[in-house]
């Protein structure tokens, strides 16, 4: 199988390391490969995110996944503080999708990637109900941000605001006014084949 063989591998946009970094590959996580250019490789997540990687960075090798140990909102607080990185999935940065994402993941759930792609895989909810609930944000076309609701008008995060890092904060104000949806995700996920 064709594996991650490095600790994280961005995973970008175009074919070059100028490029966005959408996501992040990590150490034995499985990918499905489906071209190559010129020392780069476009490659489908085991959640079905497409990018380009370096060659260099996969290869042959075991799936080696860390052992579910929290459910997700435990897993989230494991974060507190991790800076925002845009596509980030680790403690070294982190962006708010990939905090919901590898939530999940390290509760033995995987799940889609995007803010926008939890919404729309969520079971909706009238209002976020109890901590652990989702809330995603965004305007009238599509999510762009997604929280935990931990309660009392409180969430959990990853934001770039005024230098803030993975939080728990009372809901912004200018995050309030651009709610979209509440939702719960299920746990019965399980990696794409690629």
């Amino acid at each position: 199988m064709i594996v991650c063989r490095v600790e994280v591998a961005p995973v970008r946009a175009e074919p070059d390391d100028a490029a966005e970094q959408v996501t992040q590959l990590l150490r034995g996580e499985p990918v499905g490969v489906a071209t190559e250019r010129d020392g780069w490789l476009r490659v489908a997540t085991a959640y079905d995110y497409p990018g380009w990687v370096r060659a260099e960075a996969v290869g042959e090798g075991e799936v080696d996944l860390p052992a579910p140990f929290a459910e997700p909102l435990e897993a989230a607080r494991s974060f507190l503080g991790a800076p925002y990185e845009w596509g980030g999935l680790t403690r070294s940065g982190i962006d708010c999708s990939g905090l919901v994402h590898m939530a999940y993941r390290l509760g033995g759930s995987w799940i889609v990637r995007d803010s926008w792609q939890q919404e729309a895989a969520g079971e909706p909810l009238p209002e976020p109900e109890r901590p652990g609930d989702r809330v995603s944000y965004g305007g009238p076309e599509r999510a762009d941000h997604v929280a935990f609701w931990l309660g009392g008008g409180r969430i959990l995060h990853a934001t770039a605001r005024d230098g803030l890092r993975v939080v728990e904060e009372p809901e912004p104000a200018e995050l309030t006014q651009r709610r979209r949806k509440s939702f719960r995700l299920p746990l019965d996920r399980v990696p794409h084949s690629g």
